[in-house]
C-alpha cells in the first residue's frame, strides 16, 4: 500500500502568508500609481491652464495696446475754404441723429473775397450740405456753445479778436469791445488770431491763440516762413472779459521751427484737455493740465506720403476734431482745395 502524503499545517500557513503579502504588495503598486498619475495630471493640467492664462492675458493686452491711427478720408467741402470749426449741436429732436455744423472761411484766393465765414451742416460727418455764408469781415471761426444754448464766435478782424453772439448757430450779432488785443508781456505782437475755446468743468473758459511776431525763427534751416508764430492762452468767467496767462507753447525750437497755428482745444476720452494744432509738417497735439500747457507736442498726422518732410508742400492745417458716433474726426483744410477729414481707426 502505498503512502499518502499528508501536508504539514505550518507549510499552509507559510503559503498563505505569502500570498498575503504578495497581494498588499499589489494593492499598494496599484494605489501608488493612481496617485502618481493624478497628481501628474493635476500639475499638467495646472501648467497648461497657466500657460492659456498667459496667453490669454499677453492676447487681450496686445489686442487693448494697438495703437488707433488717423486713417485719410478725403474731402469734406470742396473749394477755396480753411479755417474749420465743428460744433456738436446735440440730438435732432426729430431723428434722433446727432447733428453737427462746421463753421468755414473763404481763402484770400475765393473769387470776390470780402472775409466771408460759411457753415454747412451733417449727421454722419462725411456728407455736408451746401455751404451758406453767414458773416463778412471776419475770419478764423472760433465757435463755443454756451449753457443757455447760444452760440459765440470769436473771430479775427482788425488784426484782433473780437466776437459775436446767435442764438441759432446762424445769425451772429457783433458784440462791443475787443476779446483779446495785440498786447503781450514781452513780446511784439503783429496781430492775433486763430484762437480756441472751450468751457471748462468749472465754467471757466479757457482760449487759446496764435501770436504771430513779424520776425523768422533764428535757425541754420532755410524756413519757408518769415515770421514766428507762437501760442498764448487767457481765461474768462464769462467769455467776455480775459485775464492774459502768457505763453501756452513756444514754437521756438527744433521740433516746430517758429510754427504753431489753428489751436484747437477738446476734451479727450481721457477726460484730458489737449490741445491739436498744425505745422511745417502737420498737426500735433499737446495736453493741457493744472493749468499749464506740456512743452513737447506729440505729432499726430500728415496726409504726406513721406511723413519726415519738414516742410511739406501743402501740410494739412487748422485742425477740428469731434467725435462722431463713437469714432473721432479731424477736420483740416488744404489750401486752395477744400476742408478735408481722416478719422481715427
Amino acid at each position: 500500500m502505498d503512502e499518502i502524503q499528508v501536508e504539514k499545517p505550518d507549510d499552509d500557513r507559510s503559503k498563505k502568508k505569502t500570498i498575503l503579502i504578495v497581494s498588499i504588495v499589489l494593492v499598494l503598486l496599484v494605489l501608488a500609481g493612481g496617485l502618481y498619475y493624478f497628481l501628474f495630471k493635476e500639475k499638467t493640467e495646472t501648467v497648461l491652464n497657466t500657460d492659456s492664462t498667459q496667453e490669454s492675458k499677453t492676447t487681450d493686452q496686445t489686442a487693448t495696446t494697438i495703437k488707433k491711427v488717423w486713417q485719410d478720408g478725403g474731402v469734406a467741402i470742396a473749394g477755396e475754404y480753411a479755417d474749420a470749426e465743428v460744433v456738436d449741436l446735440g440730438p435732432s429732436t426729430s431723428s434722433g441723429q446727432a447733428n453737427y455744423r462746421m463753421y468755414y472761411a473763404a481763402e484770400p484766393e475765393v473769387a470776390n473775397f470780402n472775409s466771408q465765414i460759411y457753415t454747412a451742416t451733417s449727421t454722419d460727418g462725411v456728407t455736408w450740405t451746401a455751404g451758406v455764408e453767414i458773416k463778412q469781415g471776419a475770419t478764423f471761426p472760433d465757435v463755443a456753445k454756451l449753457s443757455d444754448n447760444r452760440f459765440r464766435m470769436y473771430y479775427q478782424n482788425n488784426q484782433v479778436i473780437k466776437s459775436a453772439i446767435s442764438t441759432d448757430g446762424v445769425n451772429f450779432t457783433d458784440e462791443p469791445g475787443t476779446r483779446i488785443d495785440k498786447t503781450e508781456a514781452g513780446f511784439t505782437i503783429e496781430n492775433m488770431a486763430a484762437s480756441s475755446t472751450i468751457l471748462l468743468a468749472d465754467g471757466t473758459y479757457l482760449m487759446v491763440y496764435r501770436g504771430l511776431i513779424n520776425a523768422p525763427y533764428s535757425t541754420t534751416e532755410k524756413l519757408p516762413n518769415q515770421t514766428t508764430q507762437l501760442f498764448f492762452y487767457a481765461t474768462s468767467a464769462d467769455g467776455l472779459t480775459w485775464q492774459k496767462k502768457g505763453l501756452a507753447l513756444d514754437s521756438r525750437n527744433e521740433t516746430l521751427l517758429g510754427l504753431s497755428d489753428g489751436a484747437e482745444l477738446l476734451t479727450w476720452d481721457d477726460s484730458k484737455i489737449r490741445l491739436y494744432f498744425w505745422s511745417y509738417k502737420g498737426i500735433y497735439h499737446t495736453n493741457y493740465e493744472n493749468g499749464l500747457f506740456a512743452s513737447v507736442p506729440t505729432f499726430d498726422f500728415t496726409n504726406n506720403k513721406d511723413s519726415n518732410i519738414k516742410f511739406a508742400p501743402n501740410p494739412p492745417g487748422d485742425p477740428t476734431l469731434v467725435k462722431i458716433k463713437n469714432t473721432w474726426f479731424m477736420f483740416y483744410g488744404q489750401h486752395t482745395k477744400g476742408i478735408y477729414y481722416a478719422t481715427l481707426q
